[in-house]
């Protein structure tokens, strides 16, 4: 029987662990592990031009499937490119395993060409970051930064050498147990209790939600019903919550709108449920608040809780629902519904005021007709920046479109990477990338790797020739614009060169036809929408205050672009306002 390589063993616990792909550049520390790949039948190797890319690829994949997903960089340079893709992946709780190949053995510690210390860089980027230095290591190392990756939700790094990789590894094989699937934790019966007890004594309830209310929507509105509860969200909370939501007042943060700050701070009782939101100038300070969280060292970390549960969004309102008494009193519902259909209407003629005549044009108008035009079923991915703004405002959640981004991280070029990963998970499902010239620009090297694989992901490059969220951000701080600017670039002409389908649109009439082209091409595609620079510019009169309050009016003062349908959602609801 022919011996089995380390290299051989490491790649068939990958497969055994769920993995279907390693995203990465091959390099000769790699050479074991990526012929070994070569070789195998599970496990598909993808080529991208930048680490980088393959990493944020693998955490978008992750967040997709919820399955255990993989990237590879080679000694020195190659796995440092990974960083940025694995702190993306991990603050988004992606479980990723990356493999940091490393320099020869024997050289480790004397300073050799392309030497760094992996299992030193990647410790505040993952749950677990360890060395291989011997064969017989290989398989427990690995399965622990499997179980770390799975059961904590992010990031796990293991580094290994060349020459360990193609050493044969000890007979017998290990065979090794690995769980891949996470258990279910709920708060106990006391903390339950206790929260019952709560609900009880309070007058007015707001829910906040954030991402760990995935797979908890109908709970969530059960749970809303039965005390009469307005429903906010977080930014990543917008696709699990939105949607079919009778009590939403919309989102709170720097991006948001409608009631969600009043019924957050109005309120008798905040509960704020799978969601470390981390702009604490946003959050109350004088309102009786109880989190619940999947992941205990969130509890509390952000403001004052008054009660703190551990556990799944989900079982714990299972378990809280029928324990509390129904209420009756509509009144605070109500109001904010009112308020935030109110706070609405108010921005929606700064997107409807001559759109279709406007050049360059509104963003917020490819935004909205891409909302209308893209599947049921889409995924999009965005940049961070002014792409943020569009998706938060425009961008319809119905509890089957997924909405990926670094919206924890907050890293430029996220977007394309990120679809790559969206698309090999699912080629026959619709994937987006609302894509910044910026962001767009930074690792464009890798719209040869959608064009290679043959990836048909649909690219809405926002043309705007700057930074437009840098320009934002230094106009409020008091500066002028510097260095945010770029020349005028036909990017539409690039990615024809490069072998894509590409539209190029000037003149906001050629939006619609422009969108529906791009979306029906049987294969990577780009559409350069040349946009207004200044569609978010502060205006020309602001005062000294309210530049000092910009942490919380952000939204009445720049961010007043429109709303897209999330006005009718807010004029429906509010039709379910009794009547006397």
């Amino acid at each position: 029987m022919a011996r089995q390589s380390v290299a051989e063993q490491f790649v068939d616990i990958l497969s055994r662990a769920g993995v279907k792909r390693i995203y990465g550049v091959v390099g000769d520390s790699l050479n074991p592990v990526t012929d070994a790949v070569r070789r195998s039948a599970e496990i598909e190797w993808v080529q991208v031009r930048h680490e980088e890319t393959g990493a944020f690829a693998a955490g978008a994949e992750a967040q997709i499937t919820g399955r255990l997903c993989a990237c590879a960089g080679s000694c020195g340079p190659g796995h440092l490119h990974l960083i940025n893709g694995l702190y993306d992946a991990h603050r988004s709780m992606a479980p990723v395993l990356a493999l940091a190949a490393h320099i020869p053995s024997a050289e480790i510690g004397t300073s050799y060409f392309q030497e760094t210390h992996p299992d030193r860089l990647f410790a505040e980027c993952s749950h677990y970051s360890e060395l291989i230095s011997h064969p017989d290591q290989m398989p427990r190392i690995l399965q622990t930064a499997i179980q770390h990756a799975i059961g904590r939700s992010g990031v796990a790094v293991v580094s290994m050498s060349g020459d360990v990789a193609g050493q044969d590894v000890p007979q017998p094989a290990a065979e090794l147990a690995l769980p891949t699937r996470r258990p279910v934790v709920r708060p106990g019966e006391a903390e339950i209790a206790a929260l019952a007890r709560m609900v009880d004594q309070a007058d007015a309830i707001t829910l906040f939600c954030g991402s760990g209310t995935a797979g908890a929507h109908d709970e969530v509105m059960a749970f809303a019903q039965r005390v009469k509860a307005p429903v906010g969200h977080a930014l990543r909370g917008k696709e699990w919550i939105q949607y079919d939501n009778p009590f939403d007042v919309g989102m709170s943060g720097l991006l948001g709108y409608g009631a969600a700050y009043d019924a957050m701070h109005e309120a008798g009782l905040l509960i704020l449920l799978g969601t470390d939101f981390p702009y604490t100038a946003f959050l109350p300070d004088d309102v009786r608040i109880v989190q619940v969280d999947i992941r205990p060292e969130h509890l509390g970390r952000r403001s004052k809780v008054d009660l703190a549960l551990w556990g799944d969004v989900r079982e714990t309102l299972l378990a809280l629902t029928p324990q509390v008494r129904e209420k009756t009193d509509r009144r605070f519902l109500d109001r904010m519904l009112a308020k935030h259909a109110e706070a609405l209407e108010g921005v929606v003629a700064a997107y409807t005021r001559d759109v279709e005549r406007h050049r360059p044009i509104h963003p917020e108008y490819v935004a909205a007709i891409l909302d209308d035009e893209a599947a049921d079923d889409a995924i999009f991915t965005v940049d961070t920046g002014m792409c943020t703004v569009w998706a938060a405002r425009y961008l319809s959640p119905n509890g089957r479109r997924r909405l990926i981004g670094s919206f924890t991280h907050g890293s430029m070029a996220n977007a394309m990477p990120q679809a790559i990963g969206a698309q090999l998970a699912d080629r026959s499902r619709q994937v987006v990338s609302l894509s910044g010239d910026g962001g767009f620009s930074m690792l464009m090297g890798d719209l040869l790797t959608l064009i290679h694989y043959d990836l048909p992901v649909k690219i809405v490059l926002f043309d705007n020739s700057s930074l437009g969220m840098v320009d934002l951000e230094m106009l409020v701080g008091g500066f002028p614009p510097y260095g945010t600017s770029y020349p005028h670039t036909d990017y539409a002409a690039i990615a024809r060169a490069a072998g894509a389908h590409s539209v190029r649109v000037e003149d906001p009439h050629d939006v619609r036809d422009a969108i529906r082209e791009t979306l029906n091409h049987d294969g990577p595609a780009l559409l350069d929408v040349v946009t207004d620079p200044n569609a978010l510019a502060i205006p020309p009169r602001v005062t000294g205050r309210q530049l000092a309050g910009f942490a919380t009016t952000t939204s009445k003062l720049v961010l007043t672009g429109g709303v897209g349908r999330m006005v009718q959602l807010a004029r429906s609801n509010l039709r379910n306002i009794p009547r006397p």
